[in-house]
């Protein structure tokens, strides 16, 4: 069953086109990952979803109402975590939790929330004495703290270390483990493979692919082939298709990567030439982000 429905969204400003006939859907319990570039139109499109922002034209659904209108209803429903928050910083951890709490009929206990994000032993502590990464849980605590059925969450570890990170993606996974609804937008790649069933690449306002992680990667198809060479190595004669250097770093994709490391050995023996870390692999969803979102101008 779909708690999020898109058909034809547009968004304008003046003559610029945010937003250009975005459709999609997320089922209950799905972790969906929006991904672009900045000022591709994900923002946007997340806060239409949210209720905080205007639509020009299009359907949008959220839990079977029309954003726009769906008020306190849907605000009981929602959960939002925002990329930067506007906690009074004066505030104690479950003073904070408290406030938040008190909008919703039926919060949950701070004990509960503290413990799911890993801040069990902060909760008297004022929001300003917080390192930056426990600044971003308590965010992601007052995001959970009316049990909602959606959360949307915008950049969610940003500042964590990489502790923190694995943390906060087991937390989400049982949130949707738990039949939990999440929209997810983040920079990290290797965060939307980990943790999301399905991801969208928005470009200039438009969806430009959709599907798994997997399905993205699998539609890819070449191998990349890379390697490293000592600096003044002259590329003249490499059997590989229009190869990207960066730095000391060489990589090429290829359809057939037994004949081209082959050849590639062959032509680096007859040289005398290392070829340093030497290794083919399929593509990343990284990989595919930047083709999609650069159109290939990353590493040219």
């Amino acid at each position: 069953m779909s708690v999020i429905e898109v058909r034809d969204l547009r968004k304008r400003y003046g003559d610029i086109d945010a937003v250009h006939g975005v459709s999609l859907s997320v089922a209950q319990g799905e972790v969906f990952a929006l991904l672009g570039p900045n000022g591709a139109g994900k923002s946007t499109t997340v806060e239409i979803l949210e209720g905080h922002r205007g639509r020009t034209s299009g359907e949008v659904s959220v839990l079977g109402m029309d954003p726009a209108e769906g008020g306190r209803e849907l605000r009981e429903r929602v959960g939002i975590v925002l990329q930067s928050s506007g906690i009074e910083d004066e505030l104690t951890v479950n003073e904070a939790l408290s406030v938040y709490g008190s909008a919703y009929t039926d919060p949950r206990p701070g004990a509960e929330v503290l413990e799911l994000v890993g801040l069990a032993d902060q909760g008297d502590r004022r929001v300003m004495h917080l390192s930056g990464g426990q600044q971003r849980r308590v965010d992601l605590a007052l995001g959970l703290v009316g049990r909602p059925e959606v959360l949307f969450l915008d950049e969610p570890t940003t500042g964590f270390d990489p502790a923190a990170r694995r943390k906060s993606w087991e937390l989400i996974a049982s949130l949707r483990a738990l039949g939990t609804t999440i929209v997810l937008t983040t920079h990290y790649m290797d965060e939307a493979e980990f943790l999301a069933d399905r991801v969208a690449v928005i470009v200039k306002g438009e969806i430009v692919a959709e599907g798994s992680p997997g399905e993205l990667m699998a539609a890819a198809g070449d191998t990349i082939i890379t390697f490293r060479l000592k600096d003044g190595t002259s590329l003249e004669g490499i059997p590989l298709a229009d190869p990207s250097v960066v730095g000391p770093e060489v990589s090429a994709r290829t359809d057939s990567p037994t004949q081209t490391l082959h050849d590639l050995t062959g032509w680096a023996l007859a040289r005398d030439i290392e070829l340093g870390d030497l290794s083919a692999s399929q593509p990343s969803l990284e990989d595919v982000y930047l083709e999609l979102a650069y159109d290939g101008e990353i590493g040219s």
